[in-house]
């Protein structure tokens, strides 16, 4: 599990609800609902109404909600950690390399681009 990323593009948002780093956060600074399309990856913890920078473009650091294979295809659950793509919006795929066997574990994840 890597705790190293390159972001390409971090843009901000005010956060509308407590954030925690590490997770997806909607375009609108709030944690997403389970499967739902995201803005990117928050870099810090923050409270209401400060400014969180978010990974949009590159790879970044996610937590994980359950263990994830190598290569897989993520989604968010309603947390906003990565999870394996079921159902919901495709938000990235696992870098090379990377692989969770359980929750709260950090992986690097290739973000890709979504439409809402």
């Amino acid at each position: 599990m890597s705790r190293q990323c390159t972001p390409i593009l971090t843009l901000s948002v005010t956060a509308t609800a407590a954030l925690t780093a590490d997770r997806f956060v909607t375009p609108a600074g709030a944690v997403p609902a389970a499967g739902a399309t995201v803005l990117g990856v928050g870099r810090s913890t923050v409270a209401v109404g400060v400014r969180q920078p978010v990974d949009v473009l590159g790879t970044s650091v996610v937590e994980t909600g359950a263990a994830i294979a190598a290569n897989a295809l993520v989604e968010t659950d309603a947390s906003g950690r990565a999870v394996t793509l079921a159902a919901g919006v495709v938000l990235g795929r696992l870098a090379p390399g990377e692989v969770a066997t359980a929750a709260g574990q950090f992986v690097e994840v290739l973000l890709l681009p979504t439409r809402s």
